[in-house]
Protein backbone atom coordinates (compact mmCIF):
# COMPACT_ATOMS: atom_id res chain seq x y z
CA UNK A 1 0.00 0.00 0.00
CA UNK A 2 1.26 3.46 -0.81
CA UNK A 3 1.99 5.88 1.97
CA UNK A 4 0.11 8.89 3.23
CA UNK A 5 -1.84 10.45 0.36
CA UNK A 6 -1.51 14.20 0.59
CA UNK A 7 -3.47 14.61 -2.66
CA UNK A 8 -6.37 12.57 -1.30
CA UNK A 9 -6.40 14.64 1.89
CA UNK A 10 -6.62 17.83 -0.12
CA UNK A 11 -9.47 16.35 -2.14
CA UNK A 12 -11.39 15.38 0.98
CA UNK A 13 -10.86 18.75 2.60
CA UNK A 14 -12.14 20.52 -0.48
CA UNK A 15 -15.21 18.32 -0.51
CA UNK A 16 -15.85 19.06 3.15
CA UNK A 17 -15.33 22.80 2.96
CA UNK A 18 -18.52 23.69 1.08
CA UNK A 19 -19.87 26.61 3.07
CA UNK A 20 -23.42 27.03 1.84
CA UNK A 21 -25.66 23.97 2.07
CA UNK A 22 -28.17 25.27 -0.46
CA UNK A 23 -25.35 25.71 -2.97
CA UNK A 24 -24.17 22.16 -2.31
CA UNK A 25 -27.67 20.83 -2.98
CA UNK A 26 -27.87 22.86 -6.21
CA UNK A 27 -24.60 21.35 -7.45
CA UNK A 28 -25.75 17.85 -6.52
CA UNK A 29 -29.05 18.45 -8.30
CA UNK A 30 -27.13 19.32 -11.46
CA UNK A 31 -25.07 16.12 -11.14
CA UNK A 32 -28.25 14.06 -10.89
CA UNK A 33 -29.89 15.81 -13.84
CA UNK A 34 -26.77 15.44 -15.99
CA UNK A 35 -26.64 11.73 -15.14
CA UNK A 36 -30.21 11.29 -16.41
CA UNK A 37 -29.58 13.34 -19.56
CA UNK A 38 -26.34 11.51 -20.41
CA UNK A 39 -28.04 8.21 -19.61
CA UNK A 40 -30.62 8.80 -22.32
CA UNK A 41 -33.43 9.47 -19.87
CA UNK A 42 -32.85 6.35 -17.76
CA UNK A 43 -34.13 7.20 -14.29
CA UNK A 44 -33.59 3.86 -12.55
CA UNK A 45 -30.30 4.08 -10.61
CA UNK A 46 -29.70 0.33 -10.93
CA UNK A 47 -29.52 0.84 -14.72
CA UNK A 48 -27.62 4.14 -14.69
CA UNK A 49 -24.29 4.00 -12.83
CA UNK A 50 -23.63 7.73 -12.91
CA UNK A 51 -27.13 8.44 -11.57
CA UNK A 52 -26.74 5.87 -8.80
CA UNK A 53 -23.48 7.43 -7.63
CA UNK A 54 -24.89 10.96 -7.82
CA UNK A 55 -27.91 9.91 -5.79
CA UNK A 56 -25.73 8.12 -3.23
CA UNK A 57 -23.68 11.28 -2.77
CA UNK A 58 -26.83 13.39 -2.42
CA UNK A 59 -28.30 11.02 0.17
CA UNK A 60 -25.07 11.00 2.18
CA UNK A 61 -25.31 14.80 2.32
CA UNK A 62 -28.90 14.49 3.61
CA UNK A 63 -30.38 16.06 0.50
CA UNK A 64 -34.20 15.83 0.76
CA UNK A 65 -35.87 13.10 -1.33
CA UNK A 66 -38.11 15.68 -2.97
CA UNK A 67 -35.05 17.58 -4.22
CA UNK A 68 -33.61 14.38 -5.69
CA UNK A 69 -36.93 13.60 -7.39
CA UNK A 70 -37.12 17.08 -8.95
CA UNK A 71 -33.53 16.82 -10.18
CA UNK A 72 -34.31 13.49 -11.88
CA UNK A 73 -37.44 14.93 -13.52
CA UNK A 74 -35.38 17.76 -15.01
CA UNK A 75 -33.39 15.23 -17.01
CA UNK A 76 -36.17 13.86 -19.21
CA UNK A 77 -39.67 14.47 -20.58
CA UNK A 78 -41.56 17.78 -20.54
CA UNK A 79 -39.53 19.11 -17.58
CA UNK A 80 -36.15 18.46 -19.23
CA UNK A 81 -33.76 21.40 -19.00
CA UNK A 82 -30.92 22.36 -21.33
CA UNK A 83 -28.05 21.40 -19.04
CA UNK A 84 -24.70 20.05 -20.19
CA UNK A 85 -21.37 19.11 -18.71
CA UNK A 86 -18.32 21.09 -19.84
CA UNK A 87 -14.68 20.59 -18.85
CA UNK A 88 -12.55 23.73 -18.97
CA UNK A 89 -8.76 23.64 -19.03
CA UNK A 90 -6.62 26.31 -17.46
CA UNK A 91 -3.67 27.44 -15.42
CA UNK A 92 -3.70 28.58 -11.82
CA UNK A 93 -1.17 30.56 -9.79
CA UNK A 94 2.46 29.38 -9.95
CA UNK A 95 1.73 27.56 -13.19
CA UNK A 96 -0.35 24.72 -11.76
CA UNK A 97 -2.65 22.92 -14.18
CA UNK A 98 -6.43 22.90 -13.75
CA UNK A 99 -9.27 20.80 -15.13
CA UNK A 100 -12.54 22.49 -14.23
CA UNK A 101 -15.66 20.35 -14.39
CA UNK A 102 -18.84 22.39 -14.78
CA UNK A 103 -22.53 21.96 -15.47
CA UNK A 104 -24.22 24.78 -17.28
CA UNK A 105 -27.30 25.86 -19.21
CA UNK A 106 -25.37 28.77 -20.73
CA UNK A 107 -21.78 27.97 -21.72
CA UNK A 108 -21.05 31.56 -22.77
CA UNK A 109 -21.89 32.78 -19.26
CA UNK A 110 -19.91 30.03 -17.58
CA UNK A 111 -16.87 30.51 -19.83
CA UNK A 112 -16.80 34.23 -19.12
CA UNK A 113 -17.20 33.69 -15.38
CA UNK A 114 -14.38 31.16 -15.18
CA UNK A 115 -12.08 33.21 -17.42
CA UNK A 116 -12.62 36.35 -15.35
CA UNK A 117 -12.07 34.46 -12.10
CA UNK A 118 -8.78 32.94 -13.28
CA UNK A 119 -7.46 36.24 -14.67
CA UNK A 120 -8.17 37.96 -11.34
CA UNK A 121 -6.31 35.23 -9.48
CA UNK A 122 -2.99 34.95 -11.33
CA UNK A 123 -4.26 32.34 -13.78
CA UNK A 124 -5.71 32.03 -17.25
CA UNK A 125 -8.15 29.93 -19.20
CA UNK A 126 -6.49 27.55 -21.65
CA UNK A 127 -7.62 26.10 -24.95
CA UNK A 128 -9.07 22.63 -25.39
CA UNK A 129 -6.28 20.09 -25.01
CA UNK A 130 -3.86 22.50 -23.34
CA UNK A 131 -3.65 20.53 -20.08
CA UNK A 132 -6.05 17.59 -20.35
CA UNK A 133 -3.33 15.37 -21.83
CA UNK A 134 -1.48 15.72 -18.51
CA UNK A 135 -4.28 13.96 -16.59
CA UNK A 136 -5.47 10.37 -16.64
CA UNK A 137 -9.20 9.74 -16.27
CA UNK A 138 -9.88 7.07 -13.68
CA UNK A 139 -12.26 6.12 -10.90
CA UNK A 140 -11.91 6.64 -7.18
CA UNK A 141 -13.53 5.14 -4.10
CA UNK A 142 -12.79 5.80 -0.43
CA UNK A 143 -13.63 3.82 2.68
CA UNK A 144 -13.66 4.82 6.32
CA UNK A 145 -11.29 2.68 8.35
CA UNK A 146 -13.99 2.31 10.98
CA UNK A 147 -16.16 0.54 8.38
CA UNK A 148 -13.69 -1.78 6.61
CA UNK A 149 -10.36 -3.49 7.25
CA UNK A 150 -7.24 -3.39 5.11
CA UNK A 151 -7.63 -6.96 3.85
CA UNK A 152 -11.10 -6.22 2.45
CA UNK A 153 -9.82 -3.06 0.75
CA UNK A 154 -7.01 -5.01 -0.93
CA UNK A 155 -9.51 -7.61 -2.13
CA UNK A 156 -11.76 -4.95 -3.65
CA UNK A 157 -8.74 -3.28 -5.20
CA UNK A 158 -7.57 -6.54 -6.75
CA UNK A 159 -11.00 -7.26 -8.23
CA UNK A 160 -11.20 -3.74 -9.69
CA UNK A 161 -7.60 -3.98 -10.98
CA UNK A 162 -6.66 -0.94 -8.91
CA UNK A 163 -3.43 0.80 -9.87
CA UNK A 164 -3.00 2.57 -6.52
CA UNK A 165 -4.23 2.20 -2.95
CA UNK A 166 -3.50 4.90 -0.38
CA UNK A 167 -4.48 5.65 3.17
CA UNK A 168 -4.47 8.40 5.76
CA UNK A 169 -5.40 8.39 9.43
CA UNK A 170 -9.09 7.71 8.81
CA UNK A 171 -9.58 6.52 5.21
CA UNK A 172 -8.46 4.07 2.54
CA UNK A 173 -8.37 5.39 -1.04
CA UNK A 174 -8.59 3.09 -4.06
CA UNK A 175 -7.86 4.32 -7.59
CA UNK A 176 -8.85 2.04 -10.45
CA UNK A 177 -9.50 2.14 -14.24
CA UNK A 178 -12.48 4.23 -15.30
CA UNK A 179 -13.73 1.33 -17.45
CA UNK A 180 -14.37 -0.64 -14.25
CA UNK A 181 -16.49 2.08 -12.63
CA UNK A 182 -19.71 0.27 -13.41
CA UNK A 183 -18.41 -2.87 -11.68
CA UNK A 184 -17.84 -1.17 -8.34
CA UNK A 185 -21.09 -2.09 -6.63
CA UNK A 186 -20.79 -5.74 -7.68
CA UNK A 187 -17.44 -6.05 -5.91
CA UNK A 188 -18.32 -4.25 -2.68
CA UNK A 189 -20.12 -7.21 -1.08
CA UNK A 190 -22.26 -4.85 1.02
CA UNK A 191 -19.18 -2.98 2.27
CA UNK A 192 -20.07 0.67 2.83
CA UNK A 193 -18.01 3.19 0.87
CA UNK A 194 -17.55 6.83 1.77
CA UNK A 195 -17.19 8.39 -1.68
CA UNK A 196 -17.08 7.08 -5.26
CA UNK A 197 -16.66 9.20 -8.36
CA UNK A 198 -14.82 9.81 -11.60
CA UNK A 199 -11.38 11.30 -11.14
CA UNK A 200 -8.51 12.82 -13.06
CA UNK A 201 -5.01 12.08 -11.77
CA UNK A 202 -2.08 14.25 -12.89
CA UNK A 203 0.81 12.62 -14.74
CA UNK A 204 3.16 15.45 -13.70
CA UNK A 205 2.33 16.26 -10.04
CA UNK A 206 3.97 19.28 -8.47
CA UNK A 207 4.37 20.57 -4.93
CA UNK A 208 4.71 24.14 -3.69
CA UNK A 209 6.13 25.85 -0.65
CA UNK A 210 3.58 26.01 2.17
CA UNK A 211 2.62 29.67 1.71
CA UNK A 212 2.18 29.26 -2.06
CA UNK A 213 0.31 25.99 -1.58
CA UNK A 214 -2.16 27.66 0.79
CA UNK A 215 -2.83 30.49 -1.65
CA UNK A 216 -3.30 28.06 -4.53
CA UNK A 217 -5.70 25.87 -2.52
CA UNK A 218 -7.67 28.91 -1.38
CA UNK A 219 -8.10 29.95 -5.02
CA UNK A 220 -9.11 26.43 -6.05
CA UNK A 221 -11.68 26.32 -3.25
CA UNK A 222 -13.08 29.70 -4.31
CA UNK A 223 -13.23 28.49 -7.92
CA UNK A 224 -15.22 25.44 -6.78
CA UNK A 225 -17.57 27.84 -5.05
CA UNK A 226 -18.77 29.29 -8.37
CA UNK A 227 -22.34 28.21 -9.09
CA UNK A 228 -21.59 26.32 -12.31
CA UNK A 229 -18.37 24.64 -11.14
CA UNK A 230 -18.70 21.09 -9.82
CA UNK A 231 -15.10 20.06 -9.24
CA UNK A 232 -11.58 21.30 -9.90
CA UNK A 233 -8.79 18.83 -10.57
CA UNK A 234 -5.18 19.96 -10.28
CA UNK A 235 -1.64 18.63 -10.48
CA UNK A 236 -0.85 20.20 -7.11
CA UNK A 237 -0.15 17.44 -4.59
Amino acid sequence: MSGHSKWANIKRKKGANDKIKANVFAKMSHQITIAVIEGGGITEPENNVKLRLAMDKAKSANMPKENIKRAIEKGFGPNKILLKEVIYEGFGPYGIFLLILSTTDNSNRTTAEIRNFLEKNSGKLGTQGSVSYLFNKCAFVSFQKSEVNEEAVFKIGEELEAFDINEDESHFFVFFPFDHFGLLKAHLNNIKYDLAEIDYLPTTPVSLESDKEKRALDIIEALEGLDDVQRVYTNLV
